[in-house]
């Protein structure tokens, strides 16, 4: 069904996102396009991040457009866009202000509704749509039922329980979103990301730092030890990672065996938060979403406790907006 699309945008802190969505849930086109990170840099300020998605749109715009032409007869009829990082009141990042006037230009320009949701709700969406198609499950039937959700990024580090919603709730934007989420835990403090981004550019890695530390914490054979995990309930403290790691760096040099212990402690961390939800909500099924989770290395671990999203579809990108819009927009 590629005659009535949506298309999807999403401006999170470190990609500009673009994807067209048939009415059937194919996603057509997944474009992402990083922001570039001067070296030694930990992170982008919001300034610049607005101006490198003003940058990056155009280009996005022309993946779509050329898309477009590889489709004979398609057309877009609708526009999905986040609009925040998540749906409570307050939620709110000035990067994302950017794909939401290119949406609401585009939608204009094509006379078609806008659909807003939370960058947080894309993330499950696609994360639990990829699964499903793996799995031969239909999504709207998973969505059906009560789930757990980890939404493991740079900038969240969040235990989410997802319930059904009937087709009357509308996020604070007026949008029909079909799971209510409610955080059940996470950090304490900072984000897995976070101390991922923080180890590998301790060691000289270019930000965002994730791929190569997975990479060489693949390759690690040898024994990892010393991992004393800081757990409560549902909640943990990551910060003392980061002094562990430089200072088992500085004494051994080795970035293989600093990247198998900080993703080690990742892992085990997020697999005692799993066990001790599972022990509060019961074993409902789980979805694990977020840069984090495209991880090799932690998906090995963590893969008897729940499902994840297909490559490319655990980091950032606009699939499960657009997924969102096709199968449960109130305009459609």
């Amino acid at each position: 069904m590629r005659d009535r699309l949506v298309l999807g945008i999403d401006t999170s802190n470190y990609t500009t996102s673009a994807a067209l969505c048939g009415a059937d849930g194919e996603i057509l086109l997944n474009s992402r396009i990083p922001l570039e990170v001067r070296e030694g840099e930990r992170g982008l300020r919001q300034s610049d991040a607005v101006f490198l998605h003003s940058k990056n749109l155009p280009a996005a715009a022309k993946e779509v457009r050329e898309a477009l032409l590889r489709l004979p007869g398609s057309k877009i009829a609708a526009v999905a866009v986040s609009y925040a990082p998540r749906d409570h009141e307050g939620s709110y990042m000035p990067c994302f202000l950017a794909g939401v006037s290119a949406a609401e230009m585009a939608a204009s320009a094509l006379s078609v509704p806008v659909m807003y949701y939370s960058h947080q709700a894309g993330h499950i969406m696609a994360a639990a749509a990829s699964a499903c198609s793996v799995g031969g499950t239909d999504v709207r039937d998973f969505l059906k039922n009560e789930f757990m959700a980890f939404h493991v990024s740079g900038g969240t580090t969040d235990v989410l329980l997802c319930r059904p919603a009937d087709s009357s709730f509308r996020n604070r934007m007026g949008t029909r979103v079909p799971f209510t989420i409610e955080k059940i835990g996470g950090t304490f403090d900072i984000n897995c990301g976070q101390a991922i981004d923080r180890a590998g550019v301790m060691m000289g890695m270019h930000f965002p730092c994730g791929a190569e530390l997975d990479r060489l914490a693949c390759e690690f054979t040898g024994k990892i030890s010393g991992v004393k995990l800081s757990v409560k309930g549902t909640g943990f403290n990551m910060s003392g990672l980061e002094n562990k790691a430089e200072d088992l760096y500085s004494r051994n040099g080795d970035k293989a065996e600093v990247s198998a212990y900080v993703l080690s402690w990742i892992s085990d961390t997020l697999e005692k938060i799993t066990e001790n939800a599972f022990h509060i909500y019961g074993r409902l099924p789980v979805v694990y979403s977020g840069g984090v989770m495209s991880s090799r290395f932690i998906r090995k671990r963590l893969s008897g406790y729940g499902a994840f999203a297909a490559e490319g579809l655990s980091s950032d990108n606009a699939c499960g907006t657009a997924q969102l819009g096709a199968f449960f927009g109130n305009t459609i």
